[in-house]
């Protein structure tokens, strides 16, 4: 968040602004939605359309991966082009990719509409919050605007199931998607209207090298781990991770050389702003994790419907809503430091509270630590806009917003892959009572072995086993994350020297 003192004089902001604020917030519930909104329909979309294991992962990945690897990129295009024309044009892309989603009709055409919705929505983050600085020149004003559209973001991935869980009771998988239409008409609609325009005049030419090599980079080196987590480590996962792992040195090494890099890697020397950008990382791909395998567990272990895991679901969303929004008068009284600290140590806490669930029980263990859990992402994502921001000079607070947007996404993507990969590989080294092994997903060993009781117990239990180490990994990296803050950041963060 921008925060600051001033002497200067301000008008009071026009109503007409904040109603173009809740225009913009639109499109940013939708994209942290979007990341999580698969989840509750991974069970039915998997017995519609058959994906493998890895295009499973492939389905929810792809929108994040794109996501993360074009925010900065689009932000600089904005510059150019206009803030406002883009929002509007990734609006329009992200309307075709999730009627293409809707109504697909096999796993390669969701995830190219996936893929499409990724490229729409890599244009909405950045736009929505540039557009916020500009439309809020009295900084008082741009604060609350600011910290709603971190709210907003935060508590969209929480949400996301539970909307999803509402549909998916009385529609079909697709209706996930389509939810997404009405709302951006409105923004197409109103946008013109309440949105100002905003360029910035800049001869630096677009990295386009960066963007080629970071892409190529974090594709196969996604691709490597999800391909060892299904088939193990053969030749195939270990030549895509040789190769990703070139191009993303490459890309440091050009990053470093380049006169207008895609990525500033200076910030990060910067302790308050590596600090929030590693916090934000770690975050959302423990929640992430946890986010996807509960809901799958819920349906596919406990035996309950959608709606039902959705309500389940609502003391996390509430929790990761209201604490984003109260972020600020908690830190206020305890600092960034103490905030990062108590926020990592509670999400830490819900997640190792999921240690807790079986196949025959426990529910309530999902229920009070994912609500604990939420407590601590609300307060930490919040933090993590603020202490970015303001670590930094005025001048690179762009690059700052667009690195912490991109780790936001890039979070949630990694924790999808290697947690969730994890999470797999538990599950498919399980064995049945006759010594067979379990392959695919869940939902296909209780498909194909629906009449054998033992068999389907025994697939139940290896699944929460996998569950389980997924969770305790994300806990122990919330834990390992706070432990950094503490040594790395000064006791009184705020005050940290800015670059």
């Amino acid at each position: 968040m921008v925060t600051g003192t001033s002497t200067a004089t301000f008008a009071p902001t026009p109503r007409r602004t904040w109603f173009g604020l809740a225009v913009l917030i639109l499109p940013v519930l939708l994209v942290s939605m979007d990341v999580s909104v698969l989840y509750l329909a991974m069970p039915r979309l998997t017995h519609d359309i058959h994906p493998s294991g890895t295009e499973s992962l492939w389905i929810l990945d792809i929108y994040g991966f794109l996501l993360a690897g074009l925010l900065i990129t689009m932000g600089n295009l904005g510059d150019r082009i206009g803030r406002r024309l883009l929002l509007l044009g990734g609006a329009a892309t992200f309307g075709a990719g999730s009627v293409m989603a809707a109504f697909s009709v096999d796993p390669t055409m969701l995830i190219a509409a996936r893929a499409l919705m990724g490229v729409g929505g890599a244009t909405l983050l950045p736009s929505s919050l540039s557009l916020i600085s500009t439309m809020f020149p009295n900084p008082a004003a741009r604060a609350r605007a600011i910290g709603a559209w971190t709210a907003a973001f935060a508590g969209g991935a929480a949400i996301g199931p539970v909307v999803g869980g509402v549909l998916l009771q009385h529609f079909w998988w697709g209706s996930v998607f389509l939810v997404n239409f009405p709302v951006l008409v409105v923004l197409l609609i109103a946008g013109p209207f309440l949105l100002p325009e905003h360029r910035v005049k800049t001869d630096a030419p677009f990295d386009v090298v960066g963007v080629v090599l970071s892409m190529a980079g974090i594709l196969p080196t996604v691709y490597a781990i999800k391909h060892a987590a299904v088939d193990g480590l053969d030749l195939t996962a270990l030549i895509a991770a040789v190769v990703g792992v070139a191009f993303l040195v490459a890309f440091v090494r050009h990053e470093k050389r380049t006169a207008h890099p895609l990525l500033d890697l200076d910030l990060l020397r910067n302790k308050g702003f590596a600090v929030a950008i590693g916090s934000s990382l770690i975050g959302m791909m423990s929640l992430a994790a946890l986010s996807y395998l509960s809901s799958i567990y819920l349906q596919s272990v406990t035996g309950r419907d959608p709606l039902d895991a959705a309500i389940l679901g609502i003391p996390m969303a509430v929790t990761v809503f209201v604490f984003s929004l109260s972020a600020a008068r908690i830190t206020e009284s305890i600092g960034p430091r103490t905030g990062f600290i108590t926020a990592l140590g509670a999400a830490a806490i819900g997640n190792f509270l999921l240690l807790g669930i079986g196949v025959d029980g426990g529910v309530w263990a999902y229920v009070l630590g994912s609500a604990i859990a939420g407590i601590g992402y609300g307060i930490a994502f919040s933090l993590v806009s603020d202490v970015a921001v303001s670590s930094v000079a005025p001048e690179r607070a762009g690059a700052a917003t667009g690195i912490s947007e991109t780790s936001f996404e890039l979070g949630n993507a990694l924790g999808l892959a290697l947690l969730g990969s994890l999470a797999s590989l538990v599950f498919q080294r399980g064995t049945g009572p006759s010594g067979t092994r379990f392959e695919g997903t869940l939902d296909d060993v209780v498909t194909a072995f629906g009449d054998d009781a033992a068999m389907v117990h025994a697939a139940r239990e290896s699944f929460v086993g996998g569950v389980h180490a997924a969770v305790g990994v994300g806990g122990a990296l919330l834990v390992a994350m706070a432990v950094v803050v503490a040594v790395v950041l000064p006791s009184r963060a705020g005050s940290a020297t800015k670059d």
